[in-house]
This record gives structure tokens, C-alpha cells and sequence, in this order.
């Protein structure tokens, strides 16, 4: 599959605000969810109703009470970054992979440079077994010749393609990186409620290294925490805040803190982005021609549940891309109400909404997988 490169960034109230001229919608839809996807059904909104008529109100409330929305009939749509296989589910709801985009190990330290972490160390300072800056293991991997990998780019921003699907290189090489780390404690700051980005990212700590991060995802950071999260040395030290703005804030405001989310909340808060390393030795950015490298790898299964391959040996691949479902009905009682849920996950999947802003950052799907995902929509409002 490819993936077509799309901006992303916080959308202001203004950007988003209806004219009080604009007339009465057909349709106006409710979801909620993901806060992933917010920043682009926030700037979607408008191209929406011109094109289709309808309006939508999207509540950012994370993938966990999306899918107890789902489960429960509150609103029309939902989203989700990680799949829904619970029990509760309902037989009706199925899974639309449409949106994508790389999750970002943001940090906020003093020096404007670029800070390289290895997979493994990764998982140790969000486990708790590293807690200082300049701790061996990551002065190890500021300190020496870096691999570079870069990747031709097709005209969507995606990583090219040669004649058998592999990404074509456009240039590689080495540099040599030196960074002198703080004497200072590393302030871990996690996502504290239901969260598929809390579950992409124990799901990629566990994948990369399980013998740190023992434990399987979860929704729940502290249920997938591999220790005892509330130990003496991690009390006051690795603490949560609410949804990706949530930790994107606190992060801004915690000198020597660490946290995880979509790159777009980096940067509008300040926070830099780790290059992190991949199974082939390279030290890669959450950029777009590296992430798609990496969902290329991945598969769809007939529920159009995603499963990732964080062992992938494509040189410059970005192992933390990861897809937001939007979960929808097979059967609406209300058909207008259903074909209308519809023209909006055809929307999004559009250039339309995909291309709303250039400085977004999303990776929308595209190619044999954007296929799969219309192939799931079809089932729509049957």
C-alpha cells in the first residue's frame, strides 16, 4: 500500500467556526473519539458541508470512549486507534482504516538539536529502568556515526516505488552526531485516559523490545506498564494527563520531560521529535516518506484490522506509523442519516479533506489500501 503525505496541525476555533449565514444542514451527524484524527475532521468540516450538505460535530474524547460510544449508539460515527475486539462490540460496527499518521517520541530539552534513541532505550525510560539524561545508553546513541537512509518521494509525498514495491533510495550515508545530555532527571509524561495511542505505542514498545517491555498493549498505559508504576522512584516522575493536547501541554511546560504523540502536537507546543531507530541500524524521523515506507509493510484483514511488521528490515522505514479506524454501521434505521455517515468517510479519504491544509501532516491512505478501505465503506447503510 502507499500513503499519500497531508498536513497537519491544531485548528483554531476560527477555522472551524459555521457562519451564522451558512442555511440548514440535511444531515448533521455526531462523533467522537480518537483525538488523533481531531485536527483533521476539525479542518474537514467546512469542505464537508459545501460538498455534501450535511455538518458533523466531532468530540475529541479518546479511543476508548469512542468505542463505548459505539457500543452504546451515542452519535453516528466513531473513532478509534486501536482496534475494537472487545466483547462489547456490537455485530453491526466494523472497522474503516482511513487515517494515518506517525505517532513521535517528543521531548522537551534546552539544546535545539536532534536527539537520536534507540528502540530499546525507548522502552527503558518509559519503563522506568532509565531515569537520567545523560544515562550511558543514551549518551551511546548521541555519540557516534548515524546511518541516513532518504527515500524518493512520489508527487503525493509518499516513499516511490521500484518495479517489485520496495521504496527507492534516494541517497544514503552517514554523519557523525556528538550531544552532551543534561545531568537530569527524565520527567515521563503518558496518556492518561483510554487511548489508541497509548495502545499503538505499547503495542510498538512490545513489538521492538519484549524483553524490557514485557507486557502487552493496552488502551491503558498503566495496565501495559511492564513494573509497579507507582514505585518510589517513578511516583512524581512518570505521571499521565488527558487525551494528545493533554500531554502535549504538560510536556511544554516540564523542562526535561519525554512523552508520546502525533508529531503535530510537537510542534505546535515546542517539542522536538526523536530520531528513532529501526530494525535495519538507521536512525529515522516521523517523516512522511519514512512512515509510509512502514505502513507499506502492513496488512489488512477482512475486518479491516491492521497489523503492523515492527520487524521490517526496509532501510529507512518510521516503525511508529499507525492507522485510525473510523467505526461505522453495516445497518442504519435512519437511511439518510446513514448515507450521510457515509459521504463523510468518503470525504475524508478524499483530496478534498486530505489536502484541506498543507501544513497538516497526516498520511491519509492511499493506493491498494485506500481499495480496501472504500471496499469497507461500501458495506455502509445497508
Amino acid at each position: 500500500m502507499t500513503f499519500s503525505t497531508k498536513a497537519k496541525a491544531l485548528v483554531i476555533a476560527g477555522l472551524i467556526a459555521v457562519s451564522t449565514a451558512t442555511p440548514a444542514h440535511a444531515v448533521d451527524l455526531q462523533g467522537s473519539g480518537a483525538s488523533f484524527v481531531d485536527p483533521l475532521l476539525q479542518a474537514c468540516k467546512a469542505g464537508f458541508a459545501k460538498a455534501s450538505g450535511h455538518s458533523y460535530v466531532y468530540t475529541s474524547t479518546g479511543s476508548g470512549t469512542g468505542k463505548k460510544n459505539a457500543d452504546a449508539k451515542i452519535g453516528d460515527f466513531w473513532f478509534s486507534d486501536s482496534a475494537h475486539t472487545a466483547t462489547t462490540k456490537r455485530s453491526t460496527v466494523f472497522h474503516a482504516p482511513i487515517v494515518a499518521a506517525p505517532i513521535a517520541v517528543l521531548v522537551n530539552l534546552p539544546a535545539k538539536k536532534e536527539l537520536f534513541l534507540s528502540s530499546t532505550t525507548v522502552a527503558k525510560i518509559f519503563a522506568g529502568e532509565i531515569t537520567k539524561w545523560n544515562d550511558p545508553a543514551i549518551v551511546a546513541d548521541n555519540n557516534r556515526s548515524i546511518p541516513t537512509v532518504v527515500y524518493r518521494k512520489d508527487k503525493d509525498g509518499n516513499a516511490a516505488k521500484d518495479a517489485s514495491g520496495n521504496p527507492i533510495v534516494l541517497r544514503s550515508g552517514t554523519k557523525s552526531v556528538i550531544y552532551t545530555l543534561p545531568n537530569q532527571p527524565i520527567k515521563v509524561i503518558f496518556r492518561s485516559d483510554g487511548s489508541g495511542t497509548s495502545n499503538n505505542f505499547t503495542k510498538w514498545l512490545n513489538g521492538t523490545s519484549p524483553t524490557i517491555w514485557t507486557k502487552p498493549a493496552n488502551d491503558a498505559f498503566t495496565t501495559a506498564f511492564p513494573g509497579n508504576i507507582n514505585a518510589a522512584g517513578n511516583i512524581g516522575r512518570i505521571v499521565g494527563a488527558n487525551q494528545s493536547q493533554g500531554v502535549a501541554t504538560l510536556a511544554a511546560k516540564t523542562k526535561y520531560s519525554i512523552t508520546y504523540a502525533e508529531k503535530n502536537w510537537g510542534d505546535a507546543y515546542g517539542l522536538r521529535a526523536a530520531q528513532i531507530s529501526n530494525p535495519s541500524g538507521n536512525f529515522v524521523g516521523p517523516d512522511s516518506g519514512a512512515t509510509s515506507a512502514f505502513l507499506g509493510e502492513a496488512t489488512q484483514d477482512a475486518n479491516g484490522i491492521v497489523s503492523y511488521d515492527y520487524a521490517t528490515k526496509v532501510a529507512g522505514a518510521y516503525t511508529l506509523g499507525i492507522i485510525s479506524y473510523m467505526l461505522i454501521e453495516t445497518e442504519y434505521a435512519d437511511k439518510t442519516r446513514g448515507a450521510a455517515v457515509k459521504a463523510l468517510a468518503e470525504y475524508i479519504l478524499s483530496p478534498a479533506c486530505s489536502a484541506v491544509d498543507p501544513k497538516l501532516g497526516f498520511t491519509v491512505v492511499s493506493g491498494t489500501f485506500l481499495t480496501k478501505a472504500n471496499a469497507q465503506i461500501a458495506k455502509m447503510n445497508k
